[in-house]
């Protein structure tokens, strides 16, 4: 069966199945891309691959495939912590003594990570990738692997997952959800970045824009500074998690906007109003102010701030 659940990635499939076929493989895989790319789907297959003892590893008929791909099997254990935003390092040491106990059922012992460590948590995993027991396989997620400390990359194979082709995600979120029109679809892939996880998000939501983008493109087609004011006032009081987001997904808003002006296909209904209510200048003047924003609150400038120089600025 191999690697057919993870769509595209072609290269990265033909990598791992040989080295399966030629029997190496590594105790410690680090991989890497965006919230929807496919990362937990690999992590699973791996998985799978790495307990399974049949030809054509992951075979998917075995005990130990079908456990894996339930999520039940009891030599796979996530290490995580939802109540926090990084892996304490408490839960590391603790993974970290787990380790030596033998596999239950398995002929290996698998530690999937994916949620962002720290550095001091990164440290404690180090300590036991430098010397894992012959069992020990283990699994790393990463939105950015620049976040993972160089020590901890040295000892792993790098697996990034790419962006689908556009043809390949229509297909599938044309199955998917077949209620949604070609330009929704359409939308949601060029929003995803090419990252089915994201597209079906977004479809699933029904595409629905935030009240605030509404509301922003609303008041810049109208040139209506109250409505801007009523907009920007309110999320002052967010977190830059929250905002930094938002704001990218307005600078998309305006860029695809501009580029319509310049000729190019409307993905989003929101980016052609503002196409047909704003000029290619007032636009590109709008998402220098939004880009800057963002990078102030990158650097932790508090989001009241930047929202109020967004409002001066915008209105």
């Amino acid at each position: 069966m191999g690697f057919e659940a993870l769509l595209g990635n072609g290269r990265l499939k033909d990598n791992l199945t040989a080295s399966l076929r030629q029997g190496k493989t590594a105790h410690f895989y680090l991989l890497s891309g965006p919230k929807g790319s496919g990362k937990r789907t690999l992590a699973k297959l791996l998985s799978a691959a790495a307990m399974c003892e049949n030809p054509g590893r992951p075979c998917m008929q075995c005990e130990n495939c079908r456990k894996i791909m339930a999520g039940v099997h009891p030599d796979v254990i996530t290490v995580s912590d939802p109540e926090h935003k990084t892996v304490p390092v408490r839960i590391i040491r603790q993974m970290r003594d787990d380790v030596f106990i033998r596999p239950n059922e398995g002929n290996k012992k698998i530690y999937i990570f994916p949620q962002e460590m720290g550095l001091e948590g990164q440290n404690a995993l180090l300590k036991i990738l430098e010397e894992p027991p012959s069992y020990g396989f283990f699994l790393l997620l990463t939105e950015n692997a620049d976040k993972i400390l160089p020590t901890v990359r040295s000892r792993c194979v790098e697996l990034t997952l790419q962006p689908l082709e556009n043809g390949l995600l229509q297909d599938v979120l044309g199955r998917e959800f077949p209620q949604a029109d070609r330009q929704s679809i359409q939308a949601a892939i060029s929003r995803s970045g090419g990252f089915l996880g994201q597209a079906r998000d977004l479809l699933r939501d029904g595409a629905a824009e935030p009240p605030q983008t509404e509301n922003l493109v609303n008041a810049l087609c109208a040139g209506d500074e109250l409505l801007l004011t009523r907009t920007l006032v309110p999320m002052e009081k967010w977190k830059r998690d929250q905002l930094i987001p938002m704001l990218q997904q307005w600078t998309e808003i305006l860029e695809g906007a501009l580029a319509i002006r310049a000729g190019g296909q409307a993905l989003s209904p929101l980016s052609a109003r503002l196409a047909a209510a704003r000029r290619g200048e007032a636009l590109l003047q709008a998402i220098g102010h939004l880009q800057k924003c963002i990078e102030y609150a990158q650097g932790n400038v508090s989001p009241a701030a930047v929202c109020g120089y967004l409002q001066w600025m915008l209105r």
